[in-house]
């Protein structure tokens, strides 16, 4: 095993997933004193989901979304009971930074673990002393974003995906807006908690706006300050029209859709069912004013 890294050099991507942190994670790769580390599976393992995503198709209302987790920790047999947190705790945080020791080279490490933001609070709480980048996105371009990618020939169906049926839509939109909404919250709690100088947020459509500002707050806040013309190239690197044609669009994984774009896509059915589930959220962030 190598040396284990200090929490003062990782760095969390967290947020959402279909937020740009693939293109934010693609831009930090170009910097040498950055290790990329890309969807460790922590969060997943830890935030598994409760009740399963069948139970927005089967249930009239939307139900109240939680992990295992959660669901269990009352009760002191279960492995992370709150009883006996005292002990596992410290355990927990000894196995994380065990694991990435496995990869660490003594660069600063930046993991991008949106598919995890469900227990990003959790996660920040075992390492106090890494850093932060909350990465949000409008919760209803996240799921248009998810609704493209589950669509006949989407790119998520050669990676375990499905396309969604058209009875199936409502239910999708419902699932995928609730998971933004638990996942953004959670995210908001770990922000909160931690330290103003480890800390940043960020939005997406920011990023698309002014790239290389929004790039550098990110390095600033890994401990990095770069010379301008670096992070010019970072961006000019990964810019959309560097894309091949046929890598970038509707079903592929590099989609780049307007934001507010899901007004066009969504039927007037289908946004009632969405707003109905982050509309309070989006609106608390300053999204849905237009």
């Amino acid at each position: 095993m190598g040396e284990r890294p200090s929490e003062d050099r990782l760095s969390w991507i967290f947020g959402s997933s279909r937020s740009g942190s693939t293109w934010l994670e693609r831009m930090l790769s170009e910097f040498d004193e950055v290790l990329p580390v890309d969807e460790t599976g922590i969060g997943h393992h830890l935030g598994v989901w409760r009740p399963i995503p069948l139970a927005w198709a089967t249930c009239d209302d939307t139900p109240d979304l939680s992990t295992f987790a959660d669901v269990k920790s009352g009760n002191p047999d279960y492995v992370f009971s709150d009883e006996h947190r005292a002990g596992w705790e410290p355990l927990l945080r000894d196995f994380i930074l065990g694991r990435l020791a496995l990869q660490y080279d003594g660069r600063r490490m930046v993991i991008k673990e949106p598919g995890g933001s469900q227990v990003a609070d959790w996660v920040m709480s075992l390492l106090p002393k890494s850093r932060l980048v909350f990465l949000l996105r409008d919760g209803c371009d996240v799921v248009d974003s998810w609704l493209d990618a589950y669509t006949d020939g989407g790119w998520i169906t050669e990676d375990g995906g499905f396309p969604v049926a058209e009875h199936g839509r409502i239910p999708f939109i419902r699932w995928q807006g609730t998971v933004w909404r638990f996942r953004t919250e959670a995210t908001q709690r770990a922000y909160d908690a931690h330290a103003p100088d480890r800390r940043v947020l960020v939005r997406y459509e920011e990023i698309l706006a002014d790239p290389e500002r929004e790039l550098g707050r990110v390095l600033e806040t890994i401990g990095l300050h770069v010379a301008p013309d670096r992070l010019r190239a970072a961006v000019e690197k990964h810019a959309y029209a560097k894309v091949p044609a046929g890598d970038r669009g509707r079903g592929k994984f590099v989609r780049a859709a307007a934001p507010g774009s899901w007004r066009e896509r969504l039927s007037d059915a289908e946004q009632e069912a969405l707003l109905e589930v982050v509309g309070d959220t989006c609106r608390s962030y300053g999204y849905l004013t237009g």
